[in-house]
């Protein structure tokens, strides 16, 4: 796809005028940035970071006031690769339980470790704070579109609140990451390439914390629905987060009711009757998208790239791991002038995390397809393998070879499930 050429000065507002920030000096059409990042979530924030703290003059660009929907679990690996204070999680699990389309329930509690719970209204500004710390400037608006200068150097269009109702940005970048989420604007100005990402579609609801003993639920305790009732071929959950939890569900069926699962969700937990902060639902893509650069300067990260996992939907990890990949390819980009530098963030996405993403695929196109499949897929987490693999692999993002025994036991007591040998 080719940009219009434009030499127009998309500057409709005075920039002094942005709701909430102070006018930064380079805020005129013949200021070109390093890099543009459009989104600030934990891919577009720890690309901005990151950038930024390596002297790059970087645009953080976000639109203010959007939440995603999200259950809020990070691993160790995250808190350590990321510098993540313990003051930000809200909460630490030790235990996962899953509940059988029967309502059989099975305990996982994880040994020598936890998950980190994060709330993303909280986690999400906390790193956007970071990349201005490390130098970046940060602007809330919209994008809009990007067009060429007649030097051929990208223009990036945004709207803007103002007093006065709003009008519209614009700057030069030497190379723009988009960072916008699931539904990219940027992806589908700047890399059509893209091609088609399947998505499951998340709604939760942020509630209070019950009281302890008045709901089906513990403040360390991660709980995980394979019911078809409540997903037809994804999962419900209910995640704890400090003062409040959040209560979600998944599905790729766009006309699956997902408000109502929720609904039938709280009932039968008995969290119906505790106060609802916000409702949140957003598309959240399974799948790596093929193409994440366009051959020149714009490159994906995050859910933009489609870097959620299938089976489990963790997408705050492999997000701010694509935010780092985007940085250090923009970075080798902008040294070298060379745009075959950009597709290096996929290839080392895929080198390290692509046969986790193929496995979970699998997972998820079999164990989830029907209640007999899930109930046995709940029967198969009782086994202490299992669960001793799953948590180390969840935690570390590694595939554990250190026992092969434990997979060749698995392996065994998979066919056997899968033949209905064993009971569920």
């Amino acid at each position: 796809m080719t940009f219009e050429s434009s030499t127009e000065i998309a500057t409709s507002v005075d920039p002094a005028a942005v709701a909430g920030h102070r006018p930064h000096p380079a805020m005129d059409r013949d200021h070109t940035f390093d890099v543009v990042v459009v989104g600030g979530g934990p891919a577009g924030a720890t690309a901005a970071s990151d950038l930024a703290r390596g002297g790059r003059d970087v645009l953080l660009l976000d639109r203010a006031g959007r939440i995603k929907p999200c259950g809020g679990a990070i691993p160790p690996r995250l808190v350590r690769d990321f510098a993540i204070p313990d003051g930000i999680l809200c909460a630490r699990i030790s235990g996962a339980r899953m509940i059988a389309p029967s309502d059989k329930r099975v305990d996982m509690p994880i040994e020598d470790g936890f998950v980190g719970m994060v709330d993303r209204e909280v986690f999400d500004e906390w790193l956007r704070t970071r990349a201005v710390a490390n130098g970046a400037t940060r602007l809330d608006g919209t994008f809009e579109t990007l067009t060429r200068d007649p030097d051929g150097v990208a223009r990036v269009h945004w709207k803007v609140a103002t007093k006065d109702g709003g009008g519209t940005l614009s700057v030069r970048a030497r190379a723009v990451i988009g960072a916008d989420g699931a539904n990219s604007a940027v992806a589908r100005e700047a890399v059509p390439q893209r091609g088609p990402v399947p998505f499951v579609f998340a709604y939760h609801e942020i509630v209070e914390a019950p009281e302890t003993g008045t709901a089906d639920y513990e403040e360390n305790r991660c709980d995980v629905f394979y019911q078809g009732k409540l997903s037809p071929d994804f999962y419900a959950w209910v995640f704890p987060h400090g003062k409040t939890a959040s209560i979600g569900v998944g599905s790729m069926h766009k006309g699956f009711g997902l408000k109502d699962a929720v609904a039938e969700l709280r009932g039968t937990t008995k969290l119906d009757g505790v106060r609802t902060i916000r409702k949140e639902g957003a598309p959240i893509p399974l799948h790596p998208a093929k193409k994440w650069d366009n051959d020149r300067d714009v490159l994906l990260a995050g859910d933009a790239a489609g870097v959620v996992a299938p089976a489990s939907g963790e997408g705050i990890y492999y997000a701010m791991v694509g935010g780092r990949l985007a940085a250090e390819a923009v970075e080798t980009y902008l040294e070298t002038g060379r745009s075959q530098a950009l597709a290096g963030a996929r290839k080392a996405f895929m080198k390290a995390h692509g046969r986790v993403f193929f496995i979970l695929g699998i997972m998820q196109r079999f164990w989830y397809v029907n209640d007999k499949r899930r109930e046995r897929f709940v029967s198969i987490c009782r086994d202490a393998d299992v669960q001793r693999l799953t948590w180390q692999a969840y935690m570390n993002k590694e595939l554990v070879r250190r026992d092969p025994m434990a997979h060749v036991r698995i392996f065994f007591k998979d066919l056997a499930h899968l033949f209905g040998l064993v009971r569920p």
